[in-house]
């Protein structure tokens, strides 16, 4: 067994990513910064893919909307898949746009019967058109979707029943999500089944005011990952009994490119734990 702990590839971060390659097991890249580029791009993009696992990370595509997906979008990931040979692509359990109208956000749907059978077709036609199933991301919300009948870890047990699809578990979302709704995010976590998870996502944000004075979680990616969200990895690490393949994510607020790694370390340190607990000492790679 191979645990691999990797990065978020961001342009800022290039020259300290690839100064550092040899402390870095996988890479994820968002799609849509890549999507429109140069020919060249992709082409530096396709021989980092040779070098290093690489993942390819969608962010505007709205499988969990109840419209229909936007097929000149799901060209071009299509095209991108195609040029780049990533080892998976991957897309967020959201909605982004409402008719033609981008709301510039990853909003969590409503959890009921509808939402889930419009996104597993979503998730389906993505499928169909990219050629690969993608995996799919449980989002962040402030609040609890109004017009929700399903509790989040059902209903994404039941998308990944319906579709096939494995999940991109965001611990910093469930935690995100437990703290925001006064819950606790290791009984969210244990609700959670192993074998239904193919990625993991690490990272951070920040608390903000709300109306009701009870400040909420933003997921906003500028922050360092917090304590309790590597308590989680550690938690699911010593559940698992598949590798675990982990991508510590930062989108803006760059701290030098050490602090980065040491984020990697700690992730390693994490998963190295929850597998000695389970007297599993092969784990993560050091």
């Amino acid at each position: 067994m191979v645990d691999r702990i990797g990065l978020g590839w961001r342009a800022p971060l290039a020259a300290g990513i690839l100064s550092h390659l040899d402390e870095i097991d996988v890479l994820e890249v968002i799609a849509e910064q890549v999507i429109h580029g140069s020919v060249n791009r992709t082409r530096a993009l396709t021989t980092l893919a040779r070098d290093k696992p690489l993942y390819l990370h969608g962010t505007t595509l709205g499988l969990a909307s109840a419209s229909p997906l936007d097929d000149r979008r799901l060209d071009r990931m299509a095209r991108l898949v195609e040029a780049i040979h990533p080892e998976g692509w991957s897309e967020h359990l959201a909605f982004v746009r409402a008719g033609d109208i981008e709301i510039g956000h990853l909003a969590g749907p409503p959890r009921n019967e509808a939402t889930l059978e419009a996104t597993i077709e979503n998730i389906e036609h993505a499928a169909h058109v990219v050629g690969r199933t993608p995996f799919v991301e449980n989002v962040a919300s402030l609040l609890d979707p109004p017009g929700s009948t399903l509790d989040e870890p059902t209903w994404l047990r039941r998308v990944g029943q319906g579709s096939g699809a494995k999940l991109v578990l965001d611990l910093h979302n469930l935690y995100a999500n437990a703290k925001n709704a006064e819950g606790d995010a290791h009984a969210l976590l244990a609700q959670i089944d192993p074998a239904h998870v193919g990625l993991i996502h690490l990272a951070g944000g920040r608390l903000i005011p709300a109306p009701d004075r009870r400040p909420r979680i933003l997921d906003d990616h500028l922050h360092p990952i917090p304590g309790e969200v590597f308590e989680l990895l550690e938690a699911f690490a010593e559940r698992s009994r598949a590798p675990l393949t982990v991508i510590v994510e930062r989108d803006g607020n760059y701290p030098p490119i050490a602090e980065l790694l040491e984020e990697l370390r700690r992730a390693r340190t994490a998963v190295a734990r929850g597998r000695a607990k389970r007297g599993d000492l092969q784990g993560a790679r050091w």
